[in-house]
């Protein structure tokens, strides 16, 4: 880690990085506020959580990475840009759910760029599993969204045959959803369009 990730990790941590607790958490209490929360797992290095705040002032979000580099950058950018709606898990977002977030509660839930595990025999260790998903969507509100996306085509796939079969959730498009305005380019998906490489975004909501 960088020294401006460790300052950030020793000032910022206290205030916004959440212990790991085998207890509901009060959304209210939590961010000072009652505001629709949004759960992202995997933030990696947070540019896109960052961002993504600061475009949905209205709503809160819970971001779940077990790297300290990762969470050290993120807090670096709430210091800098001054973000209020974000708190952190340095956690396994799976213990997370089970233990801190309420069934039923959240408005959202992100995932982009999950590992694809190319090889065929790590296909198993994909995060977007029939029983992960009928896990996940149960921590949904009713209405509430799931949002993934992906560059690696057959997890696209993959993930498209998974969340089409979860008898909970329905596709808001017909296959893949346009990339919502509020999820920005990363560096990284930025330099694959301009290499002609595909981005797919997938937005399915909980049935009421």
């Amino acid at each position: 880690m960088g020294t401006g990730q460790i300052k950030a990790l020793a000032e910022l941590g206290p205030r916004f990085v959440l212990p790991f607790a085998q207890a509901p958490l009060d959304m209210a209490a939590t961010f000072g506020r009652q505001a629709p929360v949004v759960l992202e797992i995997g933030f990696g290095m947070g540019g896109a959580t960052a961002q993504i705040a600061q475009a949905l002032p209205d709503h809160d979000f819970i971001g779940c990475e077990v790297h300290e580099p990762g969470v050290g950058a993120l807090l670096k950018l709430i210091g800098q840009e001054q973000i209020g709606n974000i708190r952190i898990l340095q956690h396994d977002a799976v213990e997370v759910l089970e233990h801190m977030i309420p069934k039923g509660t959240l408005a959202g839930v992100h995932i982009f760029f999950p590992d694809p595990w190319h090889k065929k025999r790590h296909h198993k260790r994909r995060l977007i599993q029939p029983a992960f998903v009928s896990r996940l969507v149960q921590y949904l509100a009713p209405g509430g969204y799931l949002h993934c996306a992906t560059d690696w085509e057959p997890y696209a796939q993959q993930m498209l045959e998974v969340l089409s079969a979860e008898p909970m959730l329905h596709n808001s498009s017909e296959g893949y959803a346009p990339k919502p305005a509020y999820r920005p380019l990363t560096k990284f998906e930025a330099r694959g369009l301009r290499l002609g490489h595909g981005v797919w975004d997938l937005v399915f909501r909980r049935k009421n």
